[in-house]
């Protein structure tokens, strides 16, 4: 490397480029660059716990579905037929043996 280049690393490293007389330019842009990098993080932490209550969310719905499924299959093996005559067998009731009739009602309006 050439004396310049050389020089200007050993600047750089040094911080001479904070103390200088025209320092007060690369303060502003430093501080700009840094306030950017601190809002960039922030948005970043504030995605990966929107991705995280996401999932949360998500499991909770698959548990919710999964219960509802269940819940209906239990409902629908108390709704059958059988299932409501073996509870009502112990109080003493049994189908009819004879169909229901249907009865008609007329009104005459006199």
């Amino acid at each position: 490397m050439s004396k310049e280049k050389k020089n200007i690393v050993y600047n750089l490293l040094r911080g001479s480029f904070l103390t200088d007389e025209s320092s007060f330019k690369n303060w502003r842009i430093l501080t700009f660059v840094v306030l950017l990098l601190l809002l960039m993080i922030y948005s970043a932490h504030s995605a990966d716990a929107k991705v995280v209550q996401i999932a949360e969310l998500n499991k909770k719905k698959r548990e919710l579905r999964d219960e509802d499924v269940d819940t209906s299959i239990l409902l629908m093996k108390m709704k059958l037929e059988s299932s409501i005559r073996d509870r009502v067998k112990s109080k003493g009731l049994y189908p009819a043996k004879t169909p229901p009739q249907k009865i008609k009602v007329t009104y005459n309006k006199e």
